[in-house]
């Protein structure tokens, strides 16, 4: 599995931050290649499961995700077993005048890429989608 790491601190309060990333039908504000989130069940653990649409290097992708861990303000853990093998890990910490927010992702690649892109390329791609990500709640949050 490849792994990603990346860290921003947002001048926004943690509440706020976590709140709307703790509703999936915002991550497509802010996730620019996720394309669609869709028939959202709450789970018992205060998260969510959700079908999702994501296009990664022009090839689109349809998926699963089912939230395995949710502690508010702190952390959500979110795993999707289907064409993208992943675990996402958000973290929430309140940091100077604001809150730290880190996203650890490992993930497989799929095989229907590795015909068109060289791991390392698209893991780049994924590190910068990473960042972008980061950076558009970080404008969402304090605009």
């Amino acid at each position: 599995m490849a792994k990603i790491e990346k860290s921003l601190l947002i001048h926004t309060a943690v509440e706020k931050v976590f709140d709307f990333m703790a509703r999936p039908e915002n991550l497509p504000v802010v996730w620019p290649s996720l394309q669609e989130v869709r028939n959202m069940q709450p789970l018992p653990n205060g998260g969510y499961a959700y079908d999702w649409t994501y296009k990664m290097a022009g090839i689109r992708f349809e998926g699963h995700a089912e939230w395995t861990e949710f502690v508010r303000n702190q952390r959500i853990v979110f795993k999707n077993e289907s064409s993208i093998p992943s675990t996402f890990v958000w973290t929430y910490k309140p940091e100077a005048d604001g809150t730290r927010v880190t996203v650890n992702v490992d993930y497989s690649v799929p095989n229907a890429i590795l015909g068109k892109l060289a791991a390392p390329v698209l893991h780049k791609i994924n590190e910068q989608e990473a960042e972008t990500v980061l950076a558009n709640l970080k404008a969402h949050m304090e605009g």
